[in-house]
């Protein structure tokens, strides 16, 4: 076994005083149990599976891989994986079934990472290198393993993160930043050797655009990169909206870089996604910055909008779209100003999205949508917040059928005619 006092940056290796314990084993977290309510109205009928099949298809590929490392067995592991990406295999909601891989691979290492720093500061004896040393031995003892090096990085970010937290840089702490720091120079050291393997595996090319949150780049260099792990998978948004969010001024780019890719994309995606590239780009950059939203060339962003939703009119697709309408934007659309404008005629397309398309509610995506689609919120209760949401998308689509509620009349969603309304 190789030693790794080589491979851990010093900055890590001294947040400690001594060794931490084992990480403690997490069992696979289980999906929300909603409690059986009734409609926030029962003048309001819809379908709320749980879990969703959305939900238990990408369990299913994530705890494969988690129980395979369990067992140590990481060669097996690793050649599902890379199949798994080679053939661009993802879910009915577009998530690659290789980035879930890896997560339940990681995923024990993490939720303990995660669970130490919950509160950014770690107890003295936090088991936190622990878990990041046995993954540092796995990779160590497969050396030249693309699939388990894209694993070990990603989860030397994920710690990165959850040191850093999401504040402005002045709100962290210098321990917790030059954590941070560390864990992002020990992820890059480890991509670098197999830096030419990003021209074909999408998940190493995500891993390395996955670097830019803590190593910075230039618009140009940022744009270029996605535009590489997008071509690799149109068919995958997550980059795209990825792309969007690294575009902004307060990480590598500018309004004008941002509306300039976003367009290019769609142009490059057009047979994918029609002008859903460009939707998909703009989707979270106007989302958390109010003057990329004034900026946003409404009318195109809606027929990409409306181009999505033809190219995947599947129920997890509607709930996102109609959740970031209604709850992300809308949640801010009476602002009197530009971008206020903007987000009330977005937060309006929530209409024709739950009544054309929508056939049953998912709860998570309202709860996420509702916080902005934060991946570093931690929640406390999966069953709370999943909760929280349905109650936000019943008062929500209340509110949407409200001219029939008042007539007294029920509506009811079905598969057939996506919703009826009955005499009360």
């Amino acid at each position: 076994m190789k030693k790794l006092s080589h491979m851990i940056p010093s900055a890590l290796q001294g947040l400690f005083a001594k060794p931490a314990p084992q990480a403690p084993e997490f069992e696979p977290l289980e999906m929300p149990l909603l409690r059986r309510r009734a409609p926030r109205d029962a003048l309001l009928r819809i379908s709320c599976p749980d879990p969703t099949a959305e939900e238990m298809q990408r369990d299913r590929h994530q705890y494969r891989a988690q129980w395979l490392v369990r067992q140590e067995r990481w060669e097996e592991m690793a050649e599902l994986l890379q199949e798994a990406d080679e053939n661009r295999e993802m879910t009915p909601g577009a998530m690659p079934v290789a980035e879930l891989m890896a997560f339940g691979a990681r995923a024990d290492v993490i939720l303990a990472a995660e669970h130490a720093l919950y509160d950014g500061k770690p107890a003295s004896d936090a088991p936190l290198m622990a878990g990041i040393e046995a993954l540092e031995h796995v990779l160590a003892d497969h050396a030249g393993s693309d699939m388990i090096a894209a694993i070990v990085a990603q989860a030397h970010m994920d710690i990165g993160w959850a040191w850093r937290g999401t504040g402005w840089d002045s709100d962290v702490p210098a321990r917790n930043h030059a954590a941070f720091a560390a864990h992002f120079e020990r992820a890059e050291q480890i991509l670098a050797p197999f830096d030419k393997d990003t021209a074909a595996s999408p998940l190493l090319a995500a891993t390395h655009c996955a670097l830019l949150g803590g190593t910075g780049g230039d618009a140009r260099a940022v744009a270029d990169r996605y535009a590489r792990l997008i071509d690799l998978n149109p068919a995958n948004p997550r980059p795209m909206r990825a792309m969007g969010n690294h575009l902004l001024p307060r990480w590598h780019g500018s309004y004008d870089q941002l509306e300039l890719e976003a367009r290019r994309t769609a142009a490059r995606t057009q047979e994918t996604w029609g002008a859903g590239g460009y939707t998909w780009v703009q989707f979270d950059a106007i989302s958390c910055d109010a003057q990329a939203c004034a900026n946003l060339d409404v009318p195109f962003f809606i027929e990409g909008l409306r181009d999505i939703l033809a190219r995947r009119p599947d129920p997890h697709t509607a709930n996102l779209l109609a959740a970031y309408c209604a709850s992300a934007i809308g949640q801010a659309a009476e602002i009197e100003d530009a971008a206020g404008a903007v987000r009330a005629e977005i937060a309006d397309c929530a209409r024709w999205i739950v009544r054309d398309h929508m056939t049953e509610l998912h709860p998570m995506l309202w709860a996420h949508a509702a916080r902005g689609f934060d991946n570093n919120l931690r929640v406390r209760s999966a069953r709370r917040f999943a909760a929280s949401g349905r109650d936000e998308a019943m008062r929500i689509i209340t509110g949407l059928f409200q001219r029939e509620i008042e007539a007294g009349k029920r509506v009811i969603f079905t598969e057939g005619r996506r919703q009826i309304a009955v005499p009360g």
